[in-house]
């Protein structure tokens, strides 16, 4: 198989899905699918037409996401903007379908990935940013959990534990900003919580109306993003928090910590601080410490660097950064906040505007690109 010859002929093809009334985004998150398929067939039958054969079959894929997300958007029509407190309402066909797609035939990274595709509306490109992987290996890795449960009957429903990662992953890009899901997974998580009493789903049910309760304070005028610590602490919804708290407390009386409860405890800490200046991070630091025992989460390595730098001061922060990978997203965000901690204005500008360049959102890289011109201006100055 000629891989440049792909190369060469994805912006063709997505032309042509973009004249048939595909919007860019769709088209090119087809052609990455039917690219994985070719990779898959292309070594044993390889077509006559490359550019024709790419063109039918992102076409059928772009049809097939089409209709998916247009069915996850008539469901959606019932959700209102903002959570209602209480028990879920009684199950529908949305969580079965999140069930029905965690298979027991695919690994649990698959059932996550295959979930949010054809279930959650994300991309490929969203799924694959969530689990730090390049676009085109989650590509494959969708693909192939498809034909693994191609010829599967869907009357075997996969495990909570995969269902919660996936609406773990669909309430985050929800809160980022990117796709407005954060109601709808809490409404599923409501749901999945009224059916049983897992200490686990009653932690993702805390994480997500802690986190959600602050929502409202994320971001200021004209969508520009707000840190935690900057936040007005009158916008957070009380009510949320208040019952995200008693949710979370619940689940701790078990006595079997999971790795949603720990993070659902971090939430609570700060959402119990009036000010930032009060929040506990002491505290944060050791529930931190608790949280990298139960996963090894890299992500959750430089979440406790931060909190580290708050608790013992910025150089035991860059101590604790020091042994993670510089590759992992917002490292060099954090590496750039904890040297404005220390004092060293000229590092950190410099990280600040580094860190702008792969910044995952519009919103993040202007926030990172003002901080870089604020430091500049001051050095300057």
């Amino acid at each position: 198989m000629n891989e440049s010859l792909l190369r060469d002929l994805v912006p063709a093809v997505i032309g042509v899905l973009v004249r048939r009334g595909a919007d860019f985004a769709a088209a090119e998150d087809a052609v990455q699918d039917a690219l994985a398929e070719a990779v898959r067939v292309w070594q044993d039958d390889p077509p006559r037409d490359p550019k024709g054969w790419l063109v039918t079959v992102a076409w059928r894929k772009f049809l097939d996401a089409a209709r998916a997300d247009a069915s996850r958007r008539h469901r959606e029509v019932r959700v209102e903007a903002e959570p209602a407190p209480g028990r879920g309402e009684a199950v529908d066909d949305t969580l079965q379908l999140y069930f029905l797609c965690a298979h027991p035939s695919l690994t649990p990274a698959s059932a996550v990935a295959l979930t949010l595709r054809a279930v959650g509306g994300l991309t490929t490109r969203q799924i694959a940013q969530a689990y730090l992987v390049p676009e085109a290996t989650m590509a494959q890795r969708i693909s192939r959990a498809k034909r693994t449960v191609s010829d599967v009957k869907f009357n075997q429903p996969g495990d909570v534990a995969t269902v919660l990662r996936v609406l773990y992953l669909v309430f985050n890009e929800g809160y980022s900003g990117d796709v407005d899901l954060a109601a709808e997974a809490i409404r599923l998580t409501r749901q999945l919580a009224a059916r049983t009493h897992h200490e686990e789903v009653a932690g993702l049910l805390a994480l997500m109306l802690l986190h959600h309760a602050r929502r409202a304070a994320r971001t200021g005028a004209n969508g520009r993003l707000v840190p935690l610590a900057e936040q007005d602490r009158c916008l957070w919804d009380t009510r949320l928090i208040a019952e995200g708290v008693d949710v979370l407390q619940a689940a701790l009386a078990r006595d079997r910590l999971g790795e949603f409860q720990a993070q659902a405890a971090i939430a609570a800490l700060h959402a119990d601080a009036r000010t930032a200046g009060e929040t506990d991070w002491v505290q944060i630091v050791e529930w931190y410490d608790g949280l990298v025992r139960l996963t090894g989460s890299p992500v959750a390595r430089l979440n406790r660097a931060v909190a580290v730098g708050e608790a013992d001061g910025p150089r035991a922060g860059l101590a604790a950064l020091a042994g993670l990978d510089p590759a992992l997203p917002r490292h060099t965000a954090v590496l750039a906040y904890l040297h404005e901690r220390d004092g060293d204005a000229a590092t950190a500008a410099r990280l600040y505007a580094d860190a702008a360049r792969s910044a995952p959102s519009i919103p993040e890289r202007e926030h990172l690109t003002r901080q870089a011109a604020r430091l500049n201006a001051r050095l300057r100055g």
